[in-house]
């Protein structure tokens, strides 16, 4: 019996330390902010201010964790190529918009309300560059719609 409490005793403290070491490398990852545009399509300008996430381990960590983000502040998510993209919510605390934006800054497909903690595929449905995510509710608030156009440092303003 002696042994057995031991042997749980020290497997309890090995689970301890993956944690903490799991916990502490994912605080390691910085993430550098940039100011941003999101250009309606009726002229409407909303300044943001996003996190860059551009580095595998950023983009795998992205906001996971999280319990608070300011209003007008969000995540961009930097693929460095167009491909169909797939997000999910597991361990992140916020609910969140996810826009899906071409290498033009186009707005391409947004998805609103994504449930936190839910492991279901949020699906681009099509390629895309980056993703944008905000609080969820903005989509809503700022009346955002496919087509809008992102524009900021990665994203070039595009003029037709």
């Amino acid at each position: 019996m002696a042994i057995l409490r031991d042997l749980l005793s020290k497997s309890a403290l090995l689970a301890l330390f993956l944690f903490a070491l799991a916990t502490a490398s994912l605080a390691e990852v910085e993430f550098a902010t940039d100011k941003m545009r999101l250009v309606t399509a009726d002229k409407v300008v909303h300044e943001l201010t996003v996190e860059l996430a551009v580095e595998p381990d950023q983009r795998e960590q992205g906001l996971m964790f999280r319990k608070s983000m300011p209003a007008d502040h969000g995540m961009l998510f930097d693929f460095g190529e167009t491909r169909r993209v797939m997000m999910w919510m597991k361990n992140t605390y916020l609910p969140l918009d996810m826009l899906f934006v071409d290498t033009k800054g186009t707005v391409r497909t947004i998805r609103e309300g994504a449930v936190p903690f839910s492991e279901a595929i949020i699906d681009s449905g099509e390629p895309v560059a980056f993703v944008l995510e905000l609080n969820a509710g903005t989509v809503k608030r700022l009346q955002i719609r496919p087509g809008d156009r992102l524009e900021g440092a990665r994203v070039p303003a595009q003029h037709p």
